[in-house]
């Protein structure tokens, strides 16, 4: 494959991995607008990002061996068709239950969406170059969490909070047509493969089965979770207990969402003297440290608005290594059965990222200390999983 059509490939696969961004932060500052037309709080609509990130999760599992069976394409076109009509009905819900439930299915069509670059990435690329392709749709990928809440709040900001859904499904509309375009199959159909949930299951046991997948996969998941629980609870913190208007809080959470961009780009660099594992084992206990002192901050007042973004911005960038890293590592021993292996990574992260963000609701209380405990608990397991992996088995 010519050097030009890969580089239109990682363009196209990053453009599709932001769509699971885009779909999580352009409606964050819409939160009280929503609840306000919809006569809820704005707790119930958060539970909307919750079902999203179930629907995600459950919906990961069952496209995963999808995409080995029947190739990437028509898999991933049709998610995207459901995606785009549950951005419809999104648009259109007269309730938060309706919301909740149109957003559960949006996720299930929009998985695809996350899961298929992941594969495509193995079937393309060389094992030896997978970390720097995952880093280049860091790249793409970063842009996203900058823009959509800045869009997100001019939108809300100026229209009704419904047209955030409408131009999802614009956006995702155009990308079917790049899909249908110019992305080609990249992994042939296997017909060997059954979709019966037993063997399904089976596929997913052999998955957990190589060692590597489960330390790279959980550790990178649980502190990919952190960014889920900062997600939910960054709406009240900031527009609520530091009261920035809606349009603030979308330059907030894209300065915040640029450190991934910087650190995306200096992990390439960083790879070229260090291996993956190692530089997971450095930048995950310093995450862990700034999470602490996010925690001792909160619980004793002492961090201000200012402090409060810097903090987040140096706890956040470090995702910016750890997914790139992780993702590489997990998926590196699999020559056959790459999408199985993507999805339940995937499946992983939303499952964890929808846990925490769930109990950031739980256990509200009216301040940010749910949202930064959870933060730092994330780290520090995924930190502890790592350095015990070490000693167990020197990888």
């Amino acid at each position: 494959m010519e050097k030009v059509n890969k580089n239109r490939i990682i363009l196209i696969l990053g453009l599709l991995s932001a769509i699971g961004p885009f779909s999580i932060d352009m409606y964050l500052p819409g939160f009280p607008a929503i609840a306000k037309n919809l006569h809820a709080s704005i707790d119930q609509v958060a539970y909307s990002l919750s079902s999203f990130f179930f629907g995600v999760c459950i919906g990961q599992l069952i496209c995963g061996p999808l995409l080995d069976r029947f190739g990437r394409r028509p898999v991933l076109m049709v998610g995207m068709v459901i995606y785009i009509l549950a951005s419809f009905g999104c648009s259109l819900a007269s309730s938060v239950e309706s919301l909740i439930l149109f957003r559960f299915v949006q996720a299930l069509g929009g998985c695809v969406c996350m899961v298929a670059p992941g594969a495509v990435v193995r079937d393309v690329f060389p094992v030896q170059e997978s970390a720097k392709i995952f880093s280049y749709l860091i790249l793409i990928l970063s842009v996203s969490p900058i823009l959509a809440p800045t869009v997100g709040g001019y939108i809300t900001g100026n229209f009704h909070w419904s047209v955030v859904f409408w131009v999802l499904a614009a956006v995702t509309i155009l990308m079917l047509f790049a899909v249908y375009k110019w992305l080609p199959e990249s992994g042939h159909p296997d017909a060997s493969i059954s979709l019966r949930p037993a063997a399904m299951m089976r596929g997913y046991r052999e998955v957990l089965r190589q060692k590597q997948f489960v330390i790279f996969a959980f550790a990178g998941s649980i502190a990919a979770a952190s960014l889920f629980s900062y997600i939910a609870g960054s709406p009240f913190v900031f527009m609520t207990l530091y009261g920035v208007s809606e349009q603030h809080y979308g330059w907030i959470f894209s300065l915040i969402a640029a450190g991934l961009i910087s650190a995306s780009q200096v992990n390439n660099l960083l790879l070229k003297r260090r291996s993956s594992a190692q530089i997971l084992r450095r930048v995950i206990p310093f995450q862990s440290a700034v999470g602490v002192a996010l925690v001792v901050g909160v619980a004793f007042h002492a961090l201000g608005l200012y402090s409060m973004i810097t903090l987040l911005f140096l706890f956040l960038s470090c995702q910016g290594f750890t997914f790139p890293n992780a993702a590489s590592l997990a998926m590196a021993p699999f020559d056959k059965g790459a999408g199985s292996a993507s999805a339940l990574m995937g499946a992983l992260q939303m499952a964890f990222g929808a846990l925490c963000s769930f109990l950031v609701g739980i256990f509200f209380d009216g301040t940010a200390l749910p949202m930064v405990v959870i933060m730092a608990v994330c780290s520090i397991i995924s930190s502890f999983i790592l350095l015990r992996a070490k000693r167990k088995s020197g990888h």
